[in-house]
């Protein structure tokens, strides 16, 4: 358990106790269901931690060249690398740096599959279904909402698919369960299975959020069994990104000023919801504040400066950099901790120095209960960002 006085503010900081309780589990499924779950670095690319990652799995997922080349210098293996667009110029790179390559249209499989034939390099080709179903509810994270940008639909597929496709690549799932999965199994054969004696592997994405605690691992084992009994020539690819480090750490963070407005009072904070936990109001969805209750959708009433309400604020300049509200159980103080859970995947990945704010520190609570620093960032990394 990390010793949360040891932690300065601000700072990411992941456990590594509970980041091995999710790879075990994760390499569980893969040994009992046969398929192989790679780690998607648009959720998580902290690559000073990738020695922990391959004890237990083999491969990332890239969707950039700088993704590809994570995965090929750090995590030493070459990646699986979708892009909905690759341009010429980064083409040959990425070849370097990928053993499957999945195009998002047949126009860009046409335009990049001949420097593929020619190349040196053994690279799998595929091409990315759209099985137009989703339960994803939240349109901007939906990959299968009307006129979306993603993937092939059955009816612009040829009866035979082109020279060089050995596979299908869908995404359809954002932090799903088990049976959301059964359910777009049934669309994806339904549509897509007169093509699968055509293709060598299918890759059914990620959103898989195995690691929840909900979560029926069994039911998920037994679809993969399942399917893969019914198309035994098949390999089965899972890319999940949250379900690798989801509950592993949280963003440590202090309260650096209270201010009131009408009987609102609100903490303000050495982060930035917009800087540091973008998601929250891309979403939006109200983050864990250990030691609180959250009051999403409250409304100020009189008297709530006395139950210990606050709504808590960001160090930038945006005003809408703010959430709110949570209740404590006690009156805050300037200089206490703020301690925001589950803030490890989808966090770092989508920072950014809007304000020349400055980044958390990256950190690592080891087994031993010893705190070791991944990145303490400077005025360096915001002027070099700005050049």
């Amino acid at each position: 358990m990390i010793d949360i006085e040891k932690i300065p503010s601000p700072c990411y900081v992941m456990e590594e106790e509970l980041l091995r309780k999710n790879l075990t589990l994760i390499k569980r499924v893969a040994d009992e269901s046969g398929a192989e779950i790679i780690l998607a670095f648009k959720s998580f690319a902290m690559w000073k931690s990738f020695p922990i990652f391959r004890e237990f799995i083999d491969h990332t997922t890239a969707s950039s060249l700088y993704e590809a080349r994570l995965a090929f210098q750090e995590f030493g293996s070459r990646a699986h690398t979708y892009s909905p667009a690759y341009v010429e110029e980064e083409f040959y790179d990425i070849m370097h740096y990928s053993s499957h390559i999945t195009f998002n249209s047949f126009s860009q499989f046409r335009r990049f599959y001949p420097f593929v034939e020619k190349s040196d390099e053994k690279i799998s080709c595929g091409i990315r279904i759209n099985p137009e179903y989703s339960e994803v509810e939240v349109e901007l994270y939906n990959p299968c909402a009307p006129g979306t940008r993603f993937g092939v639909t059955a009816d612009l597929l040829p009866d035979t698919l082109p020279e060089g496709i050995d596979g299908l690549h869908c995404h359809c799932h954002c932090e799903s369960d088990s049976y959301t999965f059964e359910h777009t199994l049934q669309h994806i054969e339904e549509k897509f299975s007169k093509w699968f004696s055509q293709i060598k592997w299918i890759n059914f994405g990620g959103g898989h959020l195995m690691t929840r605690k909900d979560y029926d691992v069994e039911h998920l084992i037994a679809l993969i069994k399942s399917f893969k009994q019914k198309y035994p020539h098949l390999e089965v690819i899972l890319e999940p990104g949250s379900a690798f480090t989801w509950q592993t750490g949280v963003l440590v963070s202090r309260v650096v000023d209270i201010v009131e407005s009408r009987g609102i009072k609100t903490a303000i904070l050495d982060v930035s919801f917009t800087c540091h936990m973008p998601d929250c109001l891309e979403m939006p969805y109200y983050p864990k504040v250990r030691g609180t209750e959250t009051l999403e959708g409250h409304k100020y009433e009189d008297g709530d400066e006395k139950r210990n309400i606050y709504r808590l604020g960001g160090n930038s300049c945006l005003s809408g950099d703010y959430m709110g509200s949570w209740k404590f159980d006690h009156e805050l103080q300037i200089g206490e901790k703020i301690i925001f859970e589950d803030m490890i995947h989808y966090t770092m990945v989508k920072t950014n120095m809007f304000n020349g704010i400055n980044h958390p520190s990256i950190a690592i609570w080891h087994i031993n209960n010893q705190l070791e620093f991944y990145k303490e960032f400077r005025y360096e990394d915001y002027r070099d960002r700005m050049a």
